[in-house]
């Protein structure tokens, strides 16, 4: 393998100074990225990874721009960027509309202008805040990937279809790419010999994300017609449990890893190959949690 991937890690609470272990080992086994969702204390526990480690790049994917005042965002980020020695990367995105709800910000609907204006006040505050670091953004689409090679330093995407990929890449101006555009992908990635069952543990994370319009839209773009289709005929008459099985396997080896050790390592060299600089494995496990995801990761990739 020319380059190791990224890897995600959540700050699941109870379990946090175990994710910080895991962010070390990562660190030791030569990982090029850590990068957290947003599922709980993302900002925080960046600065615990910076501070437990030395080399490793950290990042998040993504904390909304909703949740924090972009003029203290910009001292948050500039904090980290300080203390991490320039390994920090914000990634910022405007989240769903599900998790905007809990946080009392629902009816957002304008990802794109909201973004920009979000950026914009950012580099405002920079002469209070001090120097931002590199930020990437959260996109799907076209018009959101456009913003990103305007005011950011990469994009970031979450389930992407690898057949997708070239024709994305291929909207990023070059002088873009020519700066070091940064793009990565968050890919669901299980490691085990028993397909069936990895695809199982695939179908349950990936069928929330099949409930949104905006990713429906997506997967439509890159190919997914009528099997999103059958998705939106699924919701209508009630069978929401059934929607990543109505997405079908095709879709799923597109949007995720899975397999042995090696599949999962071609897998990545694969995504590398449509024109992603950063691919960031999102580990599960058919057999336990996080940490043993981790542990089974970091074995693939001894």
């Amino acid at each position: 393998m020319t380059q190791m991937p990224a890897i995600t890690l959540v700050a699941t609470p109870g379990r946090r100074v175990k994710m910080v272990e895991l962010a070390r080992e990562a660190e030791k086994r030569g990982f090029t990225g850590i990068y957290v969702p947003s599922l709980a204390a993302a900002m925080q526990f960046c600065q615990s990874v910076l501070e437990a480690t030395s080399t490793i790049e950290v990042a998040t994917s993504i904390q909304p721009i909703y949740y924090i005042n972009p003029r203290e965002m910009a001292r948050i980020a500039n904090y980290l960027h300080e203390i991490g020695n320039g390994r920090f990367r914000l990634g910022l995105g405007v989240s769903h509309e599900v998790s905007r709800v809990q946080f009392g910000v629902e009816g957002r609907n304008q990802p794109v202008s909201d973004t920009r204006d979000y950026v914009a006040a950012m580099r405002a505050a920079e002469a209070d805040s001090g120097t931002l670091p590199p930020i990437i953004l959260a996109t799907l689409r076209s018009k959101m990937l456009a913003l990103a090679a305007e005011v950011a330093q990469g994009a970031v995407w979450a389930n992407a279809a690898r057949s997708y990929t070239p024709t994305q890449i291929a909207e990023i101006p070059q002088s873009a790419r020519i700066a070091g555009f940064t793009t990565a992908v968050m890919i669901p990635t299980v490691i085990s010999d028993d397909k069936e069952a990895a695809k199982e543990v695939h179908r349950r994370t990936l069928r929330m994300y099949l409930t949104l319009p905006n990713y429906r839209n997506y997967w439509r773009a890159a190919g997914y017609e009528a099997e999103m289709s059958a998705v939106e005929q699924a919701i209508a008459d009630g069978k929401g449990d059934t929607l990543a099985h109505v997405a079908g396997d095709r879709w799923l080896s597109d949007v995720t890893l899975f397999g042995s050790a090696a599949e999962v390592r071609e897998g990545v060299e694969a995504r590398r190959e449509a024109g992603i600089t950063t691919p960031i494995l999102v580990p599960s496990s058919t057999s336990g949690g996080m940490t043993k995801a981790a542990d089974e990761l970091f074995a693939a990739f001894a």
